[in-house]
Order: C-alpha cells, then sequence, then structure tokens
C-alpha cells in the first residue's frame, strides 16, 4: 500500500495518508476542515517482490558476482587443457593407424 501526500490550498496544510490505491482519495483537511484537498504527484515507492518467481540468486551483490566470474575463470583453463589433451591423442591415433 502506497504513502500518498495532500495538500490543503485553504491552510496550505501538507500531510501523508498511507491507504490502498482502490481507496478513494481524501476530500477533507484534517486541519481546518476545508473540502478542497489535492493529491499530489509523490515520487514513488521502492518495489518489493513476493512470490514464487524471484529468486534470491537474481539479486547477488557485486562482491558475490566478482568471486563467482574468478571461480569460473579459474576452472575454465582446465577444461581447455583438457581438449588440447584429448586432440593430440587423436592425432597420434591416426598417424599409428595410417602408418600400419
Amino acid at each position: 500500500m502506497p504513502t500518498y501526500e495532500y495538500e490543503c490550498p485553504k491552510c496550505d496544510h501538507r500531510f501523508e495518508k498511507f491507504h490502498s490505491i482502490s481507496d478513494p482519495p481524501i476530500k477533507i483537511c484534517p486541519k481546518c476542515k476545508g473540502r478542497k484537498v489535492k493529491r499530489l504527484i509523490g515520487t514513488g515507492a521502492g518495489i518489493i517482490f513476493k512470490g514464487s518467481g524471484f529468486y534470491q540468486t537474481d539479486y547477488r551483490s557485486e562482491s558475490y558476482k566478482k568471486e563467482a566470474k574468478k571461480e569460473a575463470q579459474a576452472s575454465s583453463p582446465k577444461k581447455d587443457t583438457e581438449k588440447k589433451t584429448s586432440k593430440k591423442k587423436e592425432s597420434k591415433s591416426k598417424k599409428d593407424s595410417s602408418a600400419k
């Protein structure tokens, strides 16, 4: 539920009211009881996502992302060397079979 800001043009009283979006706007000033209160355009509020569709890992901290990147880089050269050694073995076996 958002917080709305109101202003009374009669007495210049500004106040905030916390109520649902579907609730009707306030019409009466709590200070002077004037009947022309205006709802002001606010800056809005932060959105809080709740439910099963959002995960903690979606919004990781920068330090976590840096560490994960370091770990990924550390493990990736091992995969490259494994590919190179398997290619060497294949080429050796091809040479051996062609020599026979």
